[in-house]
């Protein structure tokens, strides 16, 4: 098994090196990620991640926590109370920046670092197909749900109403569901759509195309190439025609990167070991769900990682050549 150096502690973290060329840590408290909903790809990901943690790191005790999302988990890395986190590669750099959902929060966010990124999130638009619903701009006047606050959701979506120039009066409804529950409301039909801001494929949105007969939109035109080029941490994206039950056509849209941050504050020996966890043993991460399969190295140790990049990842990927 690949050995994992460990060099500071974190809370009376410390080390030892067993035989089997695993890194051994003896400490009181566990490693804790924050995720999001259990219905996305947020949670599997932290469990993933905490699963080559436990296994390749003797003595850690990581657990993935779901939480509300990209904003909460953000906040809750800085303060301290999660040690690791997921979110959106673009709310990373507003976190960062103070710009956008961030601009009047009052955490400095100086101690974010950024870790790695993971799969592509396009921003997806489901509707029922008797909404009438064919494009983006069809949700003006509907019952639409935007998102919880603090999920990376409902931040995308308030950019996205921004640079459109809409509010949530522009919706008959403009209800504020966590992930875990705008499916079910779909089918419903409390809402005629819902918005999210995940990897694909995701099980929430297989189930509500298959058992209630909806149908994902396009979100594209002059606003949103606009928002494309002012906004380095979006690109393109498309989602495979088929993936989806009634849905045989590609769909274009935009999407950013979920990736995985933690703060300065954090050890760097214990974040060289996270990563080295994960990045020595990618093949096992490619199985633990549809979305990371494709996952590269190179690029995770690159793209959409807008925060400054924490010393121990820095140190693992000079070591390895990835950056």
């Amino acid at each position: 098994m690949t050995r994992i150096p460990l060099f500071a502690s974190l809370f009376a973290l410390a080390l030892t090196v067993s035989g089997t060329g695993r890194a051994e840590v003896a400490r009181a408290d566990e490693i804790l990620i924050g995720t999001g909903s259990t219905a996305g790809v947020y949670y599997p990901a932290g469990r993933a991640i905490c699963r080559l943690v436990n296994r390749y790191v003797e003595g850690a005790r990581c657990r993935a926590q779901p939480t509300a999302g990209s904003a909460f988990n953000l906040s809750n890395v800085s303060g301290g109370s999660l040690d690791f986190g997921l979110a959106q590669s673009d709310l990373q750099y507003d976190a960062v920046n103070h710009t956008g959902a961030f601009q009047f929060v009052d955490i400095p966010f100086s101690n974010l670092r950024a870790m790695f990124s993971l799969h592509a999130e396009p921003f997806t638009v489901v509707a029922r197909s008797d909404s009438g619903i064919r494009s983006f701009d069809d949700l003006k006047g509907k019952r639409v749900n935007i998102g919880n606050p603090g999920s990376g959701q409902r931040a995308t979506m308030e950019v996205v109403m921004a640079a459109k120039g809409w509010t949530k009066g522009d919706f008959l409804l403009a209800e504020e569901l966590p992930a875990s529950q705008q499916s079910l409301a779909l089918c419903h039909n409390r809402v005629q759509a819902m918005v999210y801001t995940v990897g694909h494929p995701d099980a929430s949105i297989a189930q509500v195309t298959k058992l209630c007969d909806a149908v994902l939109v396009d979100v594209r035109g002059s606003v949103i190439d606009k928002l494309l080029a002012d906004n380095p941490y979006y690109a393109p994206a498309t989602i495979p025609g088929g993936m989806y039950a009634g849905n045989p056509d590609d769909v274009r849209t935009f999407g950013v990167k979920a990736t995985v941050v933690t703060s300065a504050d954090v050890p760097v020996g214990l974040v060289y070991a996270v990563v080295a966890a994960v990045f020595d043993h990618l093949d096992q991460l490619h199985k633990m769900h549809p979305a990371f399969a494709g996952l590269e190295a190179r690029k995770m140790a690159r793209e959409g990682l807008s925060a400054p990049l924490h010393e121990g990842a820095a140190r693992y990927f000079k070591e390895k050549g990835l950056r």
